[in-house]
């Protein structure tokens, strides 16, 4: 069979490209490698700038944009993208998953990112035994414990907000002089049990155990080294695009990203690119959603 479209990812921008894509009569399917749609807005505490609905949780607005996408009878298909392949002149569009090909006359990337490493000693050994990547997720297990989230952007903002509802001590631990993260977290972050460490750097995740114990620090001003005693680390340093198996095929900027303007167009005529793994100035649940409406019209458009 080939279809009219296959979409890769199932988040924000995959599932708004599916309501799209089924308002229009195309025939496609979804193909998600998690067991959830939803991406990383399941990840979110809370979501305060998604219009009509501030203060949803994150997983609650996954969940309904799933349950949108459902009830029009959208078909999913829980696989890993693994190679695109172009066949006939550009006109088939060959998606291989794990032992299944599926064929389509266009495709819509919306793979999302995944969690970026810091690439330190402990990081890899010590993951799940105290380093983790969801604070949302992992946090019930640090009820009444010192923690320490590594960032300065909105999420790390918002997962230190969120854990120090539970946790004796939150060290928010950022490189630069001042967060990234937007102004309204700063109300949030203003609570006795949150330390905010600036100009500072995490060296070694340090074991106790066979647990995480404790965090080497660097001030990068000032060389000086200390260790602090932490239960656990949530790591919320950004995300690199899951666009390897592409990079031969496809334009990509030097992170990764698909190079695909605000048409959502790829350099492969019939392929488009929408949400977190696009070039884009803001990545946002609400333009992650924009594009996926734009890269459906967009398919629209091009099978016509």
């Amino acid at each position: 069979m080939v279809y009219d479209l296959i979409i890769a990812g199932s988040g924000p921008a995959g599932l708004t490209a599916a309501i799209y894509a089924k308002r229009a009569g195309l025939s496609f399917v979804v193909l998600e490698k998690e067991s959830m749609s939803g991406g990383q807005v399941l990840n979110t505490y809370e979501v305060d700038n998604y219009p009509g609905l501030p203060g949803i949780g994150g997983f609650e607005l996954g969940m309904k944009m799933r349950e949108h996408a459902d009830r029009l009878g959208v078909s999913f298909i829980n696989i890993e993208v693994r190679h695109l392949d172009i066949e006939e002149e550009g006109r088939i569009k060959a998606i291989y998953t794990d032992g299944e090909v599926y064929r389509a006359r266009s495709v819509i990337f919306a793979m999302g990112a995944k969690h970026r490493l810091l690439g330190i000693p402990g990081e890899k050994e010590l993951t799940g035994m105290g380093v983790s990547y969801c604070a949302t997720c992992d946090g019930a297990f640090y009820k009444d414990k010192t923690v320490a989230v590594i960032g300065g952007g909105d999420t790390a903002a918002g997962d230190a907000a969120f854990l120090s509802a539970m946790c004796k001590k939150v060290y928010l631990i950022h490189r630069r002089d001042r967060l990234r993260a937007s102004k309204s977290y700063e109300k949030k972050l203003d609570k006795p049990n949150i330390e905010i460490v600036f100009d500072t750097v995490t060296d070694e995740i340090l074991e106790k155990d066979g647990k995480v114990g404790g965090l080497r620090l660097r001030n990068v001003k000032t060389d000086e080294v200390c260790e602090i005693e932490v239960n656990g680390v949530f790591v919320a340093v950004g995300n690199v695009p899951a666009t390897d198996f592409v990079r031969d095929i496809l334009d990509l900027d030097e992170n990764g990203y698909f190079m695909a303007g605000e048409s959502t167009k790829t350099n492969v005529p019939g392929v488009f690119a929408a949400g977190d793994c696009r070039k884009k100035t803001l990545r946002q649940i609400v333009t992650a959603a924009a594009d996926g409406a734009v890269a459906a019209h967009g398919v629209e458009e091009y099978l016509s």
